[in-house]
């Protein structure tokens, strides 16, 4: 597949890529030549600036990872740790990743009375994650303590084991370390659900743990990618299938993590450029909903056992141990969990192991298994193009039983599916930094409908507008208007490049100077069934804030206008202002810009706008 670019540059930089799992997070990185002033026009304003790999001219990049944490023995694997944090009483940090899970932490816990953190991604979720059985079983955070505060206590911790990896494997490592940590880039990957707030939290946790100075560097600074894209990046480089591109057929790239399922599909337009064919999905039906259920079973098979109170220690040797091995479901399956005085014959316990039927584990993966299939079902339905394989990635994709009943399952579709020979967890993190040196993508597709709710001239012969009198309302002008249209900017499942950019017209009529100081334009989304949605009254319950851009208008100079009368006379004391303004937005990018556009002196003007994100916005 395609290599790397190879190397032109002279200044070095750092590249940081974090991957903050659900139950496990890495760190790859490579160092990157600054962009030439050549480069930074090429790809225009809104567009990232990506960064050539530093090597020697002419060397092929390779992208490095992270091999090395403390308490490394306590873990399985030498490329991630376990995301898991454990506080004292007063809050503070005790222990983190490796070194969480080792014996004498687990001992001053349990005396100390330290509380952990564990799973606490999915507390970002968006809402409609959260209805589900499964979204209810999350663990809750620690007393005060919010899923940002512990995000960035595990970036502050991986930052630090980059820095001392790096500083103690490359023979010049502290030289290195010295001339770029005051400028790293880093790119952080994210579940395909994930919209702006997630990612404004992402960005607000790295200010908290001090890896950049402040709000501002965090814009410049650091970049995003959907895992799905991220995996993109590393299956093309690490194992996508020969000729899966060819006939111009597309490739759906499963992530399938410990948290979420996440759902990208893919077509190549040319040599390094590809686009998305189809609208990137978000299921949580990771690996964690595996061990779920076996809680779920082991509860109820233990209720009148005294074992129930291991029924923690149980589950946790299921998930490391029985889970992981787990192929065959006409054969028995054990949870060895004690000693061979351990014995309860109702509950199936003899010498320390319980034994579960083969069928009984199989019900465990069971709805993992339909999601990923009904979900690659639905994206090659909805695709813009042909569909014929299916790429599976990320550390649930090891498991035989999955990748062979998933295999099964869209063979008799007709379907392909493989998965990468080599490191398929570490595909998240490698791939973003290839992400950013590479940039594959360069046309996206739309999640859900996007648009502006505005008000329309009324037209007494339109029956939409006869049929909502309440609606009416009497405007500066003195001409009657509508309020309640859904003006939509980008409807569902459409293909958009980087470049394409939506501008949309309006004015902003005030008695007031001061009403232009802050001008709100808030961008909402549809997420019900309607095709083409224009009223919010027809389907209310569906439509939600997606971000509020906020402009100010108050450095131009503005004359007030006044209404006139029939006879074209000045109708005294209604003088008024008027701004003529333009919003340019760009959705193909990684994550929403917006621009504003006005004219001043005869020429067009433009200025970034400020974006803030409603919380309660889902992209699944």
């Amino acid at each position: 597949m395609k290599a790397h670019s190879t190397y032109k540059g002279t200044r070095r930089k750092l590249l940081l890529a974090f991957d903050v799992g659900t139950t496990y997070s890495g760190i790859s990185y490579r160092f990157v030549e600054s962009p030439s002033e050549h480069a930074a026009r090429e790809v225009g304003a809104l567009m990232p600036v990506r960064l050539r790999s530093i090597l020697d001219p002419g060397q092929i990049p390779e992208i490095k990872a992270v091999t090395r944490f403390p308490a490394q023995e306590y873990i399985s694997g030498a490329s991630k740790i376990p995301t898991l944090i454990y506080y004292d009483r007063a809050g503070a940090v005790k222990a983190v990743g490796a070194e969480a899970v080792s014996e004498s932490t687990i001992q001053s816990a349990e005396e100390q009375g330290w509380t952990k953190a564990e799973w606490f991604k999915l507390h970002l979720l968006p809402n409609p994650h959260t209805s589900t059985t499964f979204a209810r079983a999350i663990p809750p955070l620690p007393p005060n303590k919010t899923a940002t505060a512990a995000l960035s206590d595990v970036l502050h911790y991986l930052h630090a084991c980059a820095a001392s990896y790096i500083q103690e494997t490359h023979s010049n490592g502290r030289d290195l370390w010295a001339q770029t940590a005051h400028e790293v880039e880093y790119v952080f990957s994210h579940p395909n659900g994930w919209e702006g707030f997630q990612r404004q939290q992402m960005r607000d946790a790295s200010v908290a743990a001090g890896i950049v100075p402040d709000e501002r560097a965090a814009q410049e600074r650091i970049m995003f990618v959907s895992e799905g894209e991220a995996s993109l990046h590393y299956a093309v480089h690490n194992g996508l299938p020969q000729g899966a591109l060819e006939n111009n057929d597309g490739v759906i790239i499963v992530d399938a993590g410990g948290g979420t399922i996440d759902l990208s599909a893919y077509a190549q337009r040319g040599v390094g450029n590809f686009e998305e064919i189809a609208a990137p999905q978000c299921h949580l039906h990771g690996s964690l909903s595996v061990t779920f259920n076996a809680r779920t079973f082991l509860k109820n098979r233990l209720a009148q056992s005294s074992y129930l109170d291991d029924l923690d220690h149980i589950v946790d040797c299921f998930d490391k141990t029985t889970k992981l091995r787990f192929r065959n479901a006409q054969e028995p399956q054990y949870i060895k969990f004690g000693s061979t005085r351990d014995n309860d014959k109702d509950c199936n316990i003899r010498i320390g192991q319980m034994k579960l039927s083969g069928s009984e584990v199989a019900s465990f993966f069971a709805p993992a298994v339909q999601c990923i299939v009904n979900a690659v079902l639905e994206q090659r339905r909805t695709s813009h193009k042909p569909i014929s394989h299916v790429v599976l990635v990320g550390g649930f994709s090891g498991s035989d039983w999955l990748f062979d009943q998933v295999s099964q399952a869209l063979h008799l579709k007709g379907l392909n599916v493989v998965r990468p020979d080599n490191h398929i967890n570490k595909a998240v993190s490698d791939g973003a930094i290839s992400f950013y040196l590479d940039h594959l993508v360069r046309t996206r597709v739309s999640t859900l409908t996007y648009g502006q709710f505005c008000t329309l001239t009324y037209n007494p012969l339109d029956p939409e507008h006869r049929a909502r009198p309440a609606s009416q309302f009497t405007a500066y002008s003195g001409e009657t208007r509508i309020r309640g249209y859904f003006d939509v900017i980008l409807a569902k499942n459409t293909q958009v490049s980087e470049t394409k950019e939506f501008r949309e017209e309006y004015a902003q009529k005030s008695t007031e100077r001061d009403f232009f100081r802050r001008i709100v334009y808030r961008i909402e989304c549809y997420k019900g069934g309607e095709v083409c949605p224009r009223w919010r009254d027809t389907d209310p319950t569906m439509y939600a804030p997606l971000c509020t851009i906020e402009m100010d208008f108050s450095h131009l100079a503005l004359q007030p206008r006044y209404l006139l009368d029939a006879h074209g006379q000045v109708r005294p004391g209604t003088a008024y202002y008027q701004v003529d303004y333009a919003i340019v937005l760009s959705f193909g990018l990684t994550e929403l810009k917006a621009q504003i556009a006005w004219m001043e002196n005869g020429k067009e003007r433009r200025s970034p706008a400020k974006i803030i994100y409603d919380p309660d916005i889902t992209a699944t």
